[in-house]
């Protein structure tokens, strides 16, 4: 299950990215969720996708 709040879905997100998934195709497809829509919810704090470092920032 994924965090509703934003913040900790960022932090949750950064965390399996840097441990455990080579991108961000990967991490989405294994916990189930698109691409677009974690990229739709981060945006609306102010975060995007940085495929060079495997993170929001």
């Amino acid at each position: 299950m994924l965090p509703k709040d934003p913040v900790m879905l960022l932090s949750f997100i950064n965390l399996k990215l840097r441990d455990f998934y080579p991108d961000l195709e990967s991490c989405c497809q294994d916990l189930d969720i698109s691409v677009s829509e974690l990229e739709e919810k981060l945006a609306g704090i102010g975060y995007r996708y940085d495929g060079k470092q495997n993170r929001f920032v």
